[in-house]
């Protein structure tokens, strides 16, 4: 087989596929952090040496230009993420995970009472934490499919033309919509529906962490690699800013058609990568039609999705997308007085201005005085011209909470914390 053809495939469906090739859309599912990784690039000349397997060398900016200019239109394949941010365990939560997959929330019975399970939003915070299996598949921009496989359960989105299901075998939920009655449009498919399963397949991420140019990170080409039996480029990014709580982002790059693979992200304080996506296989060829139909297994609930919207936009007496979702981010906006930026690059820093009360104290007894001993141990008590206040901290993301319940977070250390809230004071 000729370097960088497309690898014999596995059909992860038990269905066959078509060898035609054509062009790709990127798709995927969110991850909680990818946003960190979007910052601004500053591109260093540097060339790929040597390693397996032996390519031609590119520059970082060559190799970036074949990133944008990729033109795949289809693919399919298997994707592992893993996630390891070093969020505590709660005695009682069950992980992320436990709140969303597997049909156990807000069902009765065994059933989704409305189609939560089977929501696409709901998968959001079961992709922060722990690793998680995906089977993806594109053909142009009208025909995609994504299943996060789990041990007990599978979810699957299948967007065909106008056509978008939502399947959660765990509840046996599917949730229908289509194009009618959005953007007054009614021959096209929502396009956010999809969407709202995104930037967890490598070229996602990879494309967040270069959509801007600037003077904050290096970028070098860092040798070669395999990643699903594809020849590969290895991209390297590094913040500059010492701040910042980043250590680098590996991204391969298919040598072929210049679609990541692979993104890595490690955090500076070292051990495991906190997230960590590619893929264990992959195919460029035409994916089997088949792929991209669906129809409810027997017994499934079938929620009307199109519906289900309508009722949220009459009651809350607008129209628009999501506008459940914008409405309560808003109010939490609001309530909180309002969310500001400061800062660039790596070390932007998240603020939420407090209204006056903060964490609960460990003092005295009952319910508020045990939520505060909780809180004390888990966070580091800092203070400054600002006053006082708590840190919490994982792998990537630091939260500082002062004592009248302004808010700083940022994937920055402790000190770029407190200098930031020093700074509003």
């Amino acid at each position: 087989m000729p370097r960088n053809e497309p690898t014999e495939r596995t059909d992860e469906w038990g269905e066959g596929r078509s060898p035609k090739r054509r062009k790709a859309v990127r798709y995927g599912v969110p991850v909680a952090v990818a946003g960190v990784a979007a910052a601004t690039i500053g591109l260093v000349p540097a060339f790929a040496g040597s390693g397996s397997p032996d390519l031609p060398k590119i520059s970082a900016q060559d190799l970036i230009a074949k990133i944008a200019s990729s033109d795949v239109q289809q693919l399919s394949g298997t994707v592992r993420v893993t996630t390891d941010l070093g969020l505590p365990s709660l005695p009682g939560m069950g992980g992320a995970a436990g709140s969303f997959g597997g049909g156990r929330g807000g069902e009765q019975g065994g059933k989704s009472d409305d189609g939560a399970s089977a929501a696409p939003q709901s998968k959001l915070m079961e992709l922060a934490s722990g690793a998680h299996t995906l089977r993806v598949a594109a053909d142009g921009p009208d025909k995609q499919r994504v299943s996060i496989v789990d041990k007990a359960a599978e979810y699957s989105l299948v967007h065909n033309g106008k056509e978008v299901w939502a399947y959660d075998s765990g509840s046996n939920t599917a949730v229908h919509s289509t194009g009618a009655g959005r953007h007054g449009d009614r021959h096209h498919a929502p396009k956010d529906l999809p969407g709202d399963l995104k930037n967890a397949t490598p070229q996602d991420l990879a494309k967040q962490a270069l959509k801007a140019a600037g003077d904050t990170t290096s970028v070098t080409v860092d040798g070669t690699a395999k990643v699903a039996g594809r020849d590969a480029y290895q991209l390297l990014i590094k913040p500059k800013q010492a701040a910042s709580t980043v250590g680098s982002i590996r991204v391969a790059v298919d040598a072929a058609n210049g679609t990541p693979l692979k993104f890595t992200l490690t955090p500076k304080s070292g051990g495991p990568a906190a997230v960590d996506v590619g893929y264990t296989n992959v195919d460029f060829a035409k994916p089997d039609a088949g792929l991209f139909s669906f129809t409810p297994p027997k017994g499934a609930k079938v929620v009307d999705g199109d519906k289900q919207r309508a009722k949220a936009e009459r009651e809350h007496g607008k129209q628009g997308k999501d506008f459940g979702a914008r409405k309560g981010a808003e109010d939490f906006k609001k309530g909180l007085g309002g969310l500001n930026v400061v800062g660039k690059g790596w070390t932007s820093i998240a603020t939420i201005k407090g209204t006056g009360s903060g964490l609960p104290s460990g003092k005295g007894q009952g319910p508020g005085g045990d939520a505060g001993k909780f809180l004390d141990s888990l966070g580091d008590k800092v203070s400054g011209s600002f006053g006082s206040g708590r840190v919490f901290s994982t792998r990537l993301v630091n939260a500082l909470i002062t004592d009248n319940g302004t808010v700083y977070v940022g994937a920055v250390d402790k000190q770029a914390l407190i200098d930031a809230a020093d700074a509003a004071k």
